[in-house]
């Protein structure tokens, strides 16, 4: 039996998507990813409802992808075509916010991290705890997230710095970066995030399906979700490769478990 990872809960005309693995800091493994794009689906054929918001239980909104439980990996590390369908369905999950025809309002704390950041990027907007902290430090282990969104968000030369070191961003920065709508006390997140969300509920239904396809289809014509999947597609061939760095990193998380290799890397930024 697959335990459950995600929920969906509706209250009036708002739905609710909440990750719920807190114990691992919402870390999405292959059976989390599954059940966050059936539920984007379910959430989006609710006619109850016109308004999502996206939130997490625990401390922190999503880690990222569970790199610490990634059965079979070292068999096709090398196996392109094993690779592309994962970051494939990694792209599938991450475009389940903008497909979905209502408004989506990401509600974020704590570590927003990798596939979380991602996914976060991908919602129509986002309000944050004051201790939230964004980043994708994927690079650091010699990889790239499959997903490449970030450069449209905030603009290519911030994203390079931060995709290319890896290195974090706290709620403020993101901010004034244009990756969130609005920044709140951690207490205040979940009355903020209801009260952003029941303004937007006030509008009919049509117009906030028909305003966001607009949007959206603006940005698709200038290139947005060919240059998302043509991204994941040359990331591909760069998970294959088994970089000196990947390796030790690895060796390091079968040795001594995924917190002591995160340490490892991390210390060497610190200098």
């Amino acid at each position: 039996m697959t335990d459950t990872y995600v929920r969906y809960e509706t209250e009036g005309k708002i739905g609710f998507i909440t990750l719920a693995r807190p114990a691992k800091l919402n870390a999405i493994n292959q059976a989390m990813k599954s059940q966050i794009i059936d539920t984007f689906a379910e959430a989006d054929n609710d006619p109850s409802t016109s308004v999502i918001v996206l939130r997490a239980e625990g401390r922190s909104f999503c880690v990222g992808f569970d790199i610490g439980n990634n059965p079979g990996r070292d068999e096709k590390r090398d196996d392109p075509r094993r690779w592309d369908a994962s970051m494939h369905r990694s792209l599938e999950m991450a475009l389940a916010p903008w497909r979905n025809n209502k408004l989506t309002i990401a509600s974020v704390q704590g570590h927003v991290l990798g596939g979380g950041c991602e996914l976060a990027m991908m919602c129509d907007m986002t309000v944050a705890a004051d201790n939230a902290t964004f980043g994708e430090p994927e690079v650091r282990f010699a990889h790239l997230g499959p997903v490449l969104v970030m450069p449209w968000i905030i603009g290519l030369k911030r994203a390079r710095e931060i995709l290319l070191s890896g290195d974090t961003i706290d709620a403020q920065t993101a901010l004034n970066f244009g990756m969130v709508n609005r920044v709140v006390p951690l207490a205040e997140l979940e009355d903020a995030t209801l009260k952003f969300a029941k303004r937007y509920a006030l509008i009919a239904p049509e117009a906030l399906k028909w305003g966001k396809r607009a949007i959206n289809r603006g940005a698709e014509i200038g290139g947005f979700r060919a240059a998302i999947e043509a991204g994941a597609e040359a990331l591909t061939s760069l998970w294959t490769i088994k970089t000196e760095t990947g390796a030790e990193f690895d060796r390091m998380v079968v040795e001594k478990g995924l917190k002591a290799a995160l340490e490892w890397r991390s210390g060497q930024f610190k200098e």
